[in-house]
């Protein structure tokens, strides 16, 4: 599922980013372009870490870290970059305090990356 996620992830933020670059450069103020920009590069970012998830699920097996750290990758991208997207094309103001929800979630991703690396040093 996190191959599949990744993919989609990594797909659509190459599209999202063309789309803003070429469709709404002109629509849209600076701000809320460099808002949509951001939530496109978080999402690649995180298109690339499950990436690693998967590599690390067929190296270490599916450990419960490895699985939440997937999870809450798939969330902050849906909860920040979906956020900011919805925030940058006049979407309803409550998406704003959405957005560092997502970024905690990409946040206990990566604290739980950096267990299982601990965890593989001492073995």
């Amino acid at each position: 599922m996190f191959l599949v996620l990744a993919a989609l992830f990594g797909l659509l933020s190459v599209m999202l980013g063309a789309f803003a670059a070429h469709g709404l450069k002109a629509r849209l103020p600076a701000s809320a372009l460099s808002a949509f920009e951001t939530g496109v590069q978080y999402q690649m970012y995180h298109a690339l870490a499950l990436l690693a998830v998967v590599a690390l699920l067929r190296w270490f097996g599916p450990t419960l870290s490895l699985l939440t750290a997937g999870w809450t990758f798939v969330l902050g991208v849906l909860l920040f970059s979906g956020s900011l997207y919805g925030l940058a094309l006049g979407g309803p103001r409550w998406l704003g305090p959405v957005t560092p929800l997502g970024g905690l979630c990409f946040m206990v991703g990566w604290v739980l990356l950096l267990a299982v690396g601990i965890r593989a040093l001492k073995t």
